[in-house]
């Protein structure tokens, strides 16, 4: 499978060391399966860093989500199991993810579910708010995080 990486400059290696704390599945490497997805995130960045939106497009054997040596996560909707993970990853202010997985998969917390985890995080809604008012956004992104420099290597930039 294509994966595609949206960002404001170019470059061969990935590093990790690189990537913000306070990220929807924690400090990592994200992806996504769509190219519409990553342009619009190059731009973003590109708005708001300088420099000039870049597609990176990688090759993954998605049969390695299957290999025992990999710890794979997936989540397929907006739940309360990926709230949780969504609300305790963006809470770390470390380095260091929270989770022992290598590749997690699962729906992006966009602008708008933002704004919703804002609202639990202020306790202005509860959680079971928050999973309704999800149910009525339009449309589901989803995104590949890659934590590990094992996952990083199934990788091929093309």
């Amino acid at each position: 499978m294509k994966l595609y990486h949206g960002t404001n400059q170019s470059f061969t290696k990935i590093e990790i060391s690189k990537s913000q704390v306070g990220k929807d599945f924690g400090c990592g490497f994200y992806l996504s399966a769509s190219k519409e997805q990553a342009q619009e995130l190059a731009e973003f960045k590109t708005n708001l860093l300088g420099g000039t939106p870049t597609i990176l497009t990688y090759e993954f054997d998605e049969t390695m989500l299957h290999d025992q040596d990999i710890s794979f996560k997936a989540f397929d909707s907006y739940t309360r199991e990926w709230a949780d993970f969504i609300f305790a990853n963006r809470n770390n202010r470390t380095r260091e993810n929270i989770h022992a997985f290598d590749i997690v998969y699962g729906p992006i917390a966009n602008d708008k579910v933002g704004v919703q985890i804002r609202n639990v995080l202020e306790h202005n809604i509860d959680m079971d708010t928050f999973l309704e008012r999800l149910q009525y956004m339009k449309g589901i992104t989803f995104q590949y995080f890659f934590a590990t420099e094992k996952a990083i290597k199934l990788l091929r930039q093309i």
